[in-house]
């Protein structure tokens, strides 16, 4: 008899689990809440799937144990990745480091991961939310939606976290996991868009983009930054560095603490290149406005609002601007700070941060508090940077389990 494994979730991590364990000889159904399975792939990387990266390095996750987390990126690193979708047919290339299948289309992932749980014969159970896992005295486990139930040997809970709940992570897999009597830590959005105080301010300039160096501050104090495009929008700032930092703000914004992010629009200056800077254009003074002066160092669209906020009209000659308003603009273009109230919420977030605490799972994957359950994918407490690091802990945590429940 074959060993009969559950998979509830047909996402990345499921997938992968559910090839896993197929090819190691168990008979596998995936239990699948929507009408298809991999939704969430479809808007990995703009929609090109950015499948991992070459620079895999533990130092680009969050959780609860960077030491475990880093031995189940070594089991299943970025070379398995590759030899696994070479395996099913996908060719692969790379931009940087960067991972994304040759045609750039997340639908080519997908399709891949398809026909191989076709062709390995694997069972989709589609609109079923599973809500409830119980251990048997028989050993067995038993998964139910409700209506119908299921005895099966071994089950990888897959179902994500709460990013992008259209998709169906809603947050429902810590529920299953706390029944069993996991510990589930905060959730927060990652990965996501920051939203600010100074919206009136924000709207003069929304769709600026700039190479900046972003620090946040809470309470006054450096917490981290990050480098790279900004985006300015409406409603607050964006782009890959603030997407990186946003995991961070959250979990400050929930204790409260006032959260700032200080921007440097010239990053690529060191101090003393400013200083000097400032003082050769001061022979374009002649007989200038401050719009004309100020013209070719920053956006014009920023270069206004600053000029603005330093007290300095466009069309105010320079010689009758007095050096403090002078020198308070070129202090905004690198201290230009904007008041952070909170994110845009879990449905435009890649990833949510928090989770079940990888303290209470083996390095197998099993649960220690359930004998024959598994997890992979969002639902633990790991979540990463931008660059395929999120669907490389997918591909790493679902193999891990499949291979391990099948044996």
């Amino acid at each position: 008899m074959k060993k009969q494994i559950g998979v509830i979730g047909g996402g990345a991590a499921g997938m992968m689990a559910a090839i896993t364990a197929a090819r190691e000889g168990a008979r596998v159904t995936i239990f699948e809440r929507n009408d298809r399975v991999g939704k969430k792939i479809l808007q990995t990387g703009n929609g090109k799937c950015n499948l991992g990266n070459r620079a895999l390095s533990v130092e680009c996750y969050h959780g609860t144990d960077l030491q475990w987390i880093g031995k189940a990126l070594e089991r299943f690193d970025t070379e398995d990745t590759i030899r696994f979708f070479q395996s099913i047919g996908l060719m692969i290339k790379e931009k940087n480091g960067y991972l994304y299948p040759v045609c750039e289309q997340a639908a080519a992932v997908l399709d891949v991961l398809r026909y191989e749980l076709q062709a390995l014969d694997v069972e989709i159970v589609f609109a079923r939310k599973i809500i409830k896992v119980e251990r048997m005295d028989s050993g067995k486990l038993l998964v139910s939606d409700g209506e119908k139930e299921w005895l099966l040997d071994a089950v990888i809970v897959t179902c994500g976290g709460k990013a992008a709940p259209a998709t169906g992570s809603d947050g429902s897999g810590f529920k299953i996991a706390k029944r069993l009597g996991h510990t589930c830590t905060l959730t927060v959005p990652a990965l996501v868009q920051l939203r600010c105080q100074e919206t009136d301010l924000l709207k003069g300039i929304a769709g600026v983009r700039a190479d900046s160096e972003i620090r946040i501050l809470c309470d006054g104090e450096e917490v981290c930054r990050e480098r790279g495009e900004l985006q300015l929008t409406d409603y607050g700032i964006s782009g890959i560095p603030v997407f990186q930092l946003s995991r961070s703000v959250n979990y400050r914004l929930r204790e409260r603490r006032e959260c700032v992010a200080q921007i440097d629009f010239l990053p690529e200056l060191s101090e003393e290149e400013y200083r000097k800077l400032q003082e050769s254009r001061k022979l374009l003074q002649g007989d200038r406005t401050a719009e004309e002066f100020f013209t070719g160092i920053l956006h014009k669209k920023l270069t206004s609002t600053l000029l603005k906020l330093a007290g300095i009209r466009l069309a105010t000659p320079m010689r009758e601007i007095p050096e403090e308003k002078i020198r308070n603009f070129y202090g905004l273009c690198r201290n230009f700070r904007l008041h952070i109230t909170e994110s845009n919420p879990y449905e435009n977030a890649q990833v949510s941060a928090g989770g079940v605490a990888v303290t209470e799972v083996k390095e197998t994957m099993e649960s220690m508090r359930c004998p024959g359950v598994y997890f992979a994918g969002e639902i633990l407490d790991v979540d990463g940077r931008c660059g395929g690091y999120n669907l490389q802990w997918a591909w790493s945590s679902g193999y891990l389990a499949g291979y391990h429940a099948a044996q």
